[in-house]
C-alpha cells in the first residue's frame, strides 16, 4: 500500500495531496530516511510523522485502503510512549509560554513572514 494512502486513511492528513506534500518536504521518515509518497508501507514499519499536531513516532499495525471513522483509523497504528510523552511536554510548554508572551502589535511584514517560514521549516 502507498504511504500517502495510508497516512490519509490513518487520518494524519485531511487529503492524500497533503500527505504527498509532506513526503516531498521530508516530514515523513522511517529509520532516519526520508520517504517518497509512492513507497510501500508494511505492517511493522516505524514511521516518524511531522504535522501540525506535532511529531508522531508510530508503529504500523494494519493497512487500510479506505478512510474510515477516527476510531477505526486509530487501530491502524500505535504511537510510542516516548512520542506521546514528548508531545504532552511540548503542549505543556506551549500553554505556559502563551501566558507570558505579549500579543504582537501588528501583523507581520512580508520580511517577517519569510523569517517565520524559514524558522519553522515550511
Amino acid at each position: 500500500m502507498r504511504l500517502d494512502k495510508w497516512l490519509w486513511a490513518a487520518r494524519f492528513f485531511k487529503t492524500r495531496t497533503l500527505a504527498a506534500k509532506a513526503c516531498e518536504l521530508n516530514r515523513i521518515q522511517a529509520n532516519g530516511q526520508s520517504l517518497r509518497s509512492s513507497r510501500e508501507v508494511r505492517v511493522g514499519d516505524r514511521l516518524s510523522i511531522k504535522n501540525e499536531g506535532g511529531v508522531f513516532q508510530v508503529d504500523v499495525l494494519a493497512l487500510s485502503e479506505i478512510r474510515g471513522p477516527a476510531a477505526v483509523a486509530q487501530t491502524l497504528y500505535r504511537e510510542t510512549d516516548e512520542s506521546r510523552a514528548a508531545r504532552a511536554l511540548l503542549a505543556e510548554q506551549r500553554r505556559a509560554g502563551l501566558c507570558f508572551e505579549p500579543a504582537p502589535a501588528a501583523r507581520p511584514s512580508k520580511r517577517d513572514r519569510r523569517l517565520i517560514h524559514r524558522f519553522r521549516g515550511d
